[in-house]
C-alpha cells in the first residue's frame, strides 16, 4: 500500500528532528568535555605554579628577613660582649702574596734607618660593672614584697625586696639570672605590658606594693 504524502512528510520531519537532537547532544557532550579538559588543565597549572610562588616568597621575602634579623641580633650580642672584631671582614690568605712581599721589601728599602716604629695605642681595658643586689630582707620585715620572675626557659625564680628599693634592681636581678636588659625586658603579668623602671623610681612607684609575678620577655626588634 503506497504511503500518503502526509506520511512521507511526517517521516522526513521525524528523521530531521532525530538528526538535530543527535547533533545537539554531540555538541553538548563535546562542550562538557572541553570544559572538563580546561578545568583539569587549570588545576594542573595551579599545582605547579602555587609551590613555585610559595618558594619564591620564602626565598625573596621570608629568608632575607630572617637573615637580617639574625645579623642585627649578632651585632648587638658582639657589641655587648666587646667582640666587635668579629663583625669585620678579614683579609684573605694566599692572594697576591708574592706581590705583597715584594712591596713590603721595597718599602723597607726606601725607609730611612733612623725611623722608629710608631707606638701602638691601645685602648684602656673597659671595667666591667659588678652587679651587687641588695641584701634580701626577711619575710616578716616591714615593707617587704616577694617577686616571682618567670623566665622564657620556663624556670621561675623568687626573691624578696623592699618597696623602697629602686626599680632598676629588677633589671640587675634579671641580668644575674642570665637575661641581658639590652635584649630582654621585665613585663607585668596583667595588664601585659613592659614595666617602666628608672633609677629615681622605687618599686612602690612602679606599682609593686604586694607580692607580684613578672615575666621576662624579648624586646620588640622593630622598636630597638
Amino acid at each position: 500500500m503506497p504511503l500518503s504524502r502526509s506520511s512521507v512528510t511526517l517521516c522526513i520531519l521525524s528523521l530531521s528532528f532525530l538528526c538535530f537532537v543527535s547533533w545537539k547532544h554531540s555538541r553538548l557532550i563535546n562542550s562538557v568535555k572541553k570544559k572538563k579538559k580546561k578545568y583539569h588543565a587549570t588545576i594542573d597549572v595551579r599545582r605547579v605554579v602555587f609551590p613555585l610562588q610559595v618558594r619564591f616568597h620564602e626565598e625573596s621575602v621570608v629568608k632575607p628577613r630572617k637573615e637580617s634579623l639574625q645579623r642585627r641580633k649578632e651585632k648587638r650580642f658582639y657589641r655587648m660582649t666587646g667582640e666587635v672584631w668579629k663583625l669585620t671582614q678579614g683579609q684573605k690568605l694566599g692572594v697576591n702574596e708574592e706581590q705583597s712581599a715584594s712591596q713590603r721589601a721595597a718599602r723597607r728599602r726606601k725607609l730611612p734607618e733612623t725611623v722608629s716604629p710608631m707606638p701602638v695605642k691601645r685602648d684602656p681595658p673597659q671595667s666591667k660593672r659588678v652587679i651587687i643586689l641588695p641584701e634580701e630582707p626577711q619575710a616578716n620585715t616591714e615593707g617587704v614584697v616577694k617577686v616571682a620572675l618567670r623566665c622564657p626557659s620556663g624556670r621561675t625564680v623568687y626573691r624578696r625586696f623592699l618597696k623602697c628599693h629602686t626599680s632598676t634592681v629588677l633589671l640587675d636581678w634579671m641580668l644575674k639570672t642570665g637575661y641581658h636588659p639590652m635584649i630582654y625586658t621585665v613585663c607585668m603579668s596583667y595588664p601585659r605590658k613592659p614595666l617602666e623602671t628608672g633609677p629615681l623610681m622605687t618599686l612602690e612607684d612602679v606599682g609593686i606594693v604586694r607580692d607580684t609575678v613578672l615575666n621576662v620577655e624579648e624586646k620588640d626588634q622593630s622598636t630597638t
